[in-house]
């Protein structure tokens, strides 16, 4: 039976990983930048990520892509990612709402509806009940028509990427902890097709590491 990080144990976990998580550029980069390029951000008023880490793709996004009418709220489960993004993150003033999430999705109370909801190599350590929560709360926090754009931790389609994805997957079955809870996944089997209507997906590998791409509409 597959095993996940409780909560507590994945902020732990992540309040010590601190700002090594920028160093998995070398393999998140190329799906982080294709995203953003795929999401309607010049159309949106208010963007959410679920899951900011130390908030640089949140930089990268509001310098080169959001307009700067644009509102961006996020959350973490880790105290310390939430103390990085907010450094990082000073430069932007007042555009910019972080917070600390708990152990279920915690969106932004009184929110306006949302644009753009977005969360890249999180649902990868969710468990199946967690994902199906986010991706509840999504649905109900996006304006129709609106669009979710998500990045995970995927199933190998080479050879090379087949045996690091089942490496991964073994390692995360027998000591979750080894890998901070994340193992490959198929995002698109967790969209309800009659709330998401997926519009781009692809899988994108960097040394051996596979990640999917996808974004979908809410209908």
């Amino acid at each position: 039976m597959p095993r996940y990080l409780t909560s507590p144990q994945a902020s732990r976990f992540y309040d010590h990983f601190g700002a090594k998580q920028d160093h998995q550029g070398y393999y998140e980069d190329a799906p982080l930048a294709d995203l953003a390029a795929h999401l309607r951000f010049e159309q949106a008023r208010h963007v959410f990520e679920y899951g900011c880490g130390t908030g640089r793709y949140a930089a990268q996004l509001l310098a080169e892509h959001i307009p700067e009418t644009t509102t961006y709220a996020a959350c973490d489960l880790s105290r310390t990612m939430i103390e990085l993004a907010g450094r990082t993150l000073a430069p932007f003033g007042g555009r910019v709402v972080l917070w600390q999430n708990g152990e279920v999705p915690d969106f932004l109370p009184g929110k306006p509806p949302f644009d753009v909801i977005l969360s890249s190599y999180v649902l990868d350590l969710l468990s199946p009940e967690a994902i199906s929560e986010m991706l509840a709360e999504s649905a109900r926090s996006l304006r129709s028509g609106g669009q979710l754009g998500l990045v995970s931790l995927t199933h190998g389609s080479s050879f090379a990427s087949r045996i690091t994805s089942r490496i991964w997957a073994l390692l995360a079955h027998l000591r979750p902890s080894l890998v901070g809870g994340c193992r490959p996944l198929r995002l698109v089997d967790f969209l309800d097709p009659d709330i998401w209507r997926v519009s781009y997906r692809k899988t994108i590998i960097r040394w051996t590491i596979p990640s999917e791409v996808l974004i979908a509409t809410r209908l």
